[in-house]
């Protein structure tokens, strides 16, 4: 059977902002990109379609979502036509390494929290395929999970350390190590990083409202649920200030 992963539990306990800057990074993204009624859109891994929904409901552009969750693109095209906004947003089954669209169909790329679950030479796989499909000038908008530590041997702990927690095998990288991984796929990025706050109480209000966010709480109390909501809980808060989230806006050269 299939372990749950750490964004499959908190959705299900109803969190819809699954990133580890939360809305804060999100909204620093959005608010470095330009949204016209020509600008055409992709996030890749949208998930439930909340960032989607967010640029939709501000913006006249369209944007088509692609993951390869049938549960979640489910639930994303659900959203989309609760929130009216079917005429311009649409979601598809698609994989990042290998986008169903033809080159340089995009003027805006988002993809938020799924590089850093990439191992090995998935990122340089995915940034090509993100390359490829952006136009001239396009911009990446990412974010991911950093680590504020050099040494390879902290940095190897660290992962498996996150791993266990979130049951899921991730990696990665220090500021430095984004901004090469970036660069050497011929983007330009502009970053900002800063604290986690997926887990963090403060964090949850700001992104999900103080009522959800205690339901949320509430829920992740209950016996079923305690061991895997304190587990994440505990490793972000003693690793408050060797983790964090990493904003990039990357312009394709």
């Amino acid at each position: 059977m299939k372990r749950e992963a750490g964004h499959e539990f908190l959705a299900r306990l109803g969190k819809r902002r699954l990133r580890p800057g939360g809305i804060a990074a999100t909204n620093w993204l959005l608010g470095k990109a330009e949204f016209g009624k020509d600008t055409k859109v992709l996030e890749v891994a949208c998930n439930m379609g909340t960032t989607m929904i967010r640029i939709g409901r501000h913006y006249p552009c369209r944007v088509i979502g692609v993951d390869l969750d049938e549960g979640a693109l489910e639930k994303a095209g659900r959203n989309i036509r609760r929130a009216g906004l079917q005429d311009r947003l649409s979601v598809q089954r698609a994989d990042a390494y290998c986008l169903p669209f033809p080159d340089q169909s995009f003027d805006i790329l988002i993809n938020e929290a799924m590089l850093t679950m990439l191992t090995g030479d998935g990122k340089d796989r995915a940034l090509s395929e993100y390359y490829r499909v952006l136009k001239p000038g396009g911009l990446l908008l990412t974010h991911d999970v950093c680590l504020y530590e050099e040494n390879p041997e902290k940095q190897r702990e660290l992962r498996a350390g996150l791993s266990r927690a979130i049951r899921m095998n991730v990696e990665p990288l220090s500021v430095p190590g984004w901004k090469a991984v970036l660069e050497k796929h011929s983007f330009r990025p502009v970053q900002r990083y800063g604290r986690i706050t997926l887990m963090d109480p403060i964090g949850m209000i700001r992104d999900e409202g103080l009522l959800r966010a205690a339901a949320i709480i509430l829920r992740g109390q209950k016996k079923e649920e305690r061991e895997m909501f304190h587990t994440m809980s505990r490793y972000f808060k003693e690793h408050d200030r060797e983790l964090g989230y990493i904003a990039s806006v990357s312009e394709k050269r």
